[in-house]
């Protein structure tokens, strides 16, 4: 690949045109931004040259700074690695240039590319290109200026706290964009656009002095009061939120300019004296960008499958798929594929589950209408692609199916024995189930290496994770297969081996399994359930056994038991919930109260059974509840994790570390990054399987002090050598359950990052 470079042509009607070159997206690697500068100087000073168009390469104008930068800064620690573009780059060569500069922009002006254009005196867009200010999810501020003063002070906010973009049609009417032409006429009319500032036809522009958009003072200190207010409710302790609020307030006070420059931030102490592009780089150091580059960086990789991606295949075209089972896993996975264009058949057992089914995918996009998700006219077409039958007759021509019933392993060798009949040779052959060996599912076919399991996390259509589970006899074709149509469903896959539970689920089996074991020593169950909360999951582990059902979490608990014998907890707990009637939200009894239209509360009824609970486990040491603080709580519940992923990097269930990274913030809603004393969620999900149902919360801990970004990386943060002496403290305490892996052991005593590559000599399921 050619490197990044900038180049510049001078017209014979004295309008230069710079391009920047940098594909796919032309990001403003350190490259593009030193070539930027001198070209813009080189255009400056030439008398040939009377005014100045600025485009991009390829369809594209901008997708914003190179993230790659981001890496290398928190790698070597160097925060001076990072060019000034804000000031240096766009105000003085751009914005204050003695020449008219016209953004022709095509494609998407993301982050600091948007900022380049919002510079220029004028832009003219290519219809349906994107553009936005999406740092903020990166820990980071963008350019806070420019766009309250061309679209509104509200929609300003809006557009950067949310991250979210709009196109130069809904740009032009905001103001953003001066006009849109067609892709073939964009260079000629920024030309004449150009030279008609350059001639006063035109008005000639600075965006940073304009104050028409902002209102009063008065009024724009209002809504930035209740833009405070709805960041901390959504977003608390995120310190690039109210950084990004407070410059903008900076520019609104004392002018755009001193809003460039200056900033008075309480970041870290009360003495600094920030600048907009000091606070960024300030926000570049802290822990909440390293985790949020680190999982962006994570998700990426995941992509990249050795033995599969890599040796020439080329996916095979999935049009139509079938979807056994149509209850809440089953209609959410039919509900993915038919908002992205591919045919379902739906399959049920009987015509009233079957009309349920399609009345719960018909609510499901139905919602997605109402939630402004999705257009009336795209919602009729999506349903039309789905199909309910009763039999196998319309699996002849099916490119995939994916079975969605009840975790029973009888029923499931039933169905897969039926599809090898009914189905084409070509077809691949996927299971949802969450915790069944694979090789168990497909023991009674002679195909393989079509078997494939596609774990989805409820709810189907909304959750981004997909585990492909593959078994040593998968091929790679059919792997490959259904990472592209995970693609196309808007899903992130990520490829792992065979084993009770996979990845995910069998990652954080002792998640729950240590919370009980905490009940039986004597620890509140509500404390545990409020710690954790604390430590930045969105619920608890008992409010989430609450959610899941007594019946499933007693089901794919013995799955467990029965797999890691050496290492469970058999706890009474759930048997005793069941016997007094109990059964979480499913029937409002549970451990908590759930009431229409309020929080969920403890329940102080069920304190006796808990106490049978204790009885019957008899390990309070001298009859007597342990004294520990919210810290221990944490830890004794998520070090038991962590030690369960060593097992699974050992054992090569993932390609890599930071696959399970990605795995855990996306299914298990993991905390990806935390600001110095908080800890903070990325991505509030859900999960299927004996996970059911985590909903979207955030909140913050101020005792603890490790910073997050999945599971691995934080557990190399918090240091492999402090979680297996814990450990080792705790299994002579309190039993095999906490003994530390082999795995972990050799890392914490050599000093070795548990994210660093397996050895070729560990075995290495996902390998293969």
């Amino acid at each position: 690949m050619a490197a990044p470079r900038v180049t510049m042509e001078v017209g014979n009607d004295g309008v230069a045109i710079i391009t920047l070159i940098n594909p796919p997206v032309n990001a403003l690697a350190i490259p593009i931004v030193a070539g930027l500068k001198d070209k813009f100087e080189e255009a400056t000073s030439r008398d040939d040259v009377k005014a100045i168009v600025l485009t991009g390469n390829g369809g594209r104008f901008s997708g914003g700074f190179d993230i790659n930068v981001f890496q290398k800064v928190h790698g070597a620690g160097d925060v001076s690695l990072m060019p000034d573009v804000s000031v240096e780059l766009v105000v003085n060569l751009i914005e204050d240039c003695k020449k008219p500069i016209v953004a022709a922009v095509e494609g998407l002006a993301l982050g600091g590319g948007l900022e380049l254009a919002m510079g220029c005196h004028a832009r003219i867009a290519a219809p349906k290109t994107q553009l936005g200010l999406p740092e903020l999810t990166l820990g980071v501020i963008p350019g806070t200026q420019r766009l309250p003063r061309l679209v509104g002070l509200s929609k300003a906010i809006e557009m950067m706290l949310l991250s979210k973009s709009i196109t130069s049609e809904e740009g032009w009417k905001l103001g953003l964009i001066d006009a849109v032409v067609t892709s073939e006429e964009l260079l000629k009319v920024s030309r004449l656009w150009a030279l008609d500032i350059a001639a006063r036809r035109k008005p000639w522009i600075r965006s940073l002095h304009r104050t028409d958009k902002l209102g009063s003072l008065s009024e724009a200190r209002e809504v930035l009061k209740l833009a405070r207010l709805q960041a901390k409710k959504t977003a608390p302790n995120m310190p690039q939120h109210q950084a990004c609020l407070d410059v903008i307030e900076e520019g609104i006070v004392h002018g755009g300019y001193s809003g460039v420059l200056k900033c008075l931030l309480l970041l870290r102490a009360p003495e600094f004296d920030l600048y907009e592009a000091k606070v960024f780089k300030e926000l570049v150091m802290l822990d909440t960008s390293r985790g949020l580059v680190h999982v962006f960086f994570a998700q990426r990789a995941t992509s990249k499958v050795p033995n599969v991606t890599d040796i020439g295949l080329k996916p095979r075209g999935v049009r139509k798929v079938a979807v056994i089972g149509g209850g809440l896993m089953g209609s959410g996975i039919a509900t993915a594929h038919i908002l992205n264009n591919i045919y379902v058949v739906l399959k049920e057992v009987n015509s009233e589950y079957l009309l349920k089914g399609i009345k719960t995918i018909e609510a499901n996009v139905r919602g997605l209408v109402t939630r402004g998700k999705l257009t009336q006219d795209k919602a009729n077409n999506a349903l039309k692609m789905l199909k309910g039958v009763l039999d196998y007759s319309e699996f002849k021509d099916v490119d995939m199916v994916i079975e969605a019933v009840i975790e029973s392993v009888p029923l499931k060798q039933k169905i897969f024995s039926e599809l090898e009949k009914a189905c084409p040779p070509h077809c691949i052959l996927a299971t949802n189930t969450s915790t069944i060996d694979l090789n168990i599912v497909g023991e009674k076919t002679s195909s393989q290496d079509r078997i494939i399991g596609a774990h989805f996390f409820s709810p189907a259509h909304v959750m981004p994770l997909l585990e492909i589970v593959r078994t040593e006899r998968t091929s790679a074709q059919v792997i490959l297969d259904l990472m592209t149509v995970g693609k196309i469903i808007k899903k992130v896959p990520v490829v792992v081996g065979n084993c009770t539970g996979f990845a995910v689920n069998r990652a954080f089996f002792p998640y729950s399994q240590s919370a009980r074991l905490l009940v039986s020593l004597g620890v509140d169950v509500f404390r545990i359930d409020s710690a954790i909360r604390s430590f930045g999951l969105p619920i608890g582990p008992f409010q989430l056994l609450d959610l899941a059902g007594y019946g499933v979490a007693a089901a794919t608990s013995k799955e467990f038991d029965k797999a890691f014998p050496d290492r469970s907890f058999q706890s009474p707990l759930v048997d005793l919930l069941l016997k007094s009637g109990r059964n979480g939200k499913a029937n409002g009894k549970g451990l908590y109260t759930y009431e229409k239209g309020s929080k969920p509360k403890p329940d102080p009824s069920v304190l006796p059974i808990i106490e049978e609970c204790r009885r019957l486990s008899n390990i309070m040491p001298g009859g007597k509840p342990i004294s520990v603080t919210e810290k221990e709580i944490v830890e004794m519940i998520l070090f038991p994790v962590v030690n369960e992923s060593c097992r699974v990097l050992e054992e090569g269930i993932v390609v890599r570390a930071s696959d399970l990274d990605v795995a855990s913030v996306l299914g298990m809603s993991f905390p990806s990054y935390r600001l110095d004393n908080f800890f903070i969620v990325y991505r509030p999900r859900c999960n299927s399987g004996w996970f059911i149902v985590v909903l979207s919360s955030i909140v913050t801990f101020s005792k603890l002090v490790w910073r997050c970004g999945g599971i691995v990386f934080w557990a190399d943060a918090v240091g492999a050598n402090y979680v297996y002496t814990s450990l080792k403290k705790w299994s002579q305490l309190y039993g095999n359950f906490f003994k530390p892996s082999r795995f972990l052991e050799e890392r914490a005593t050599k000093g070795i990052p548990l994210s660093a590559p397996v050895s070729s000599s560990s075995t290495s399921r996902a390998r293969l």
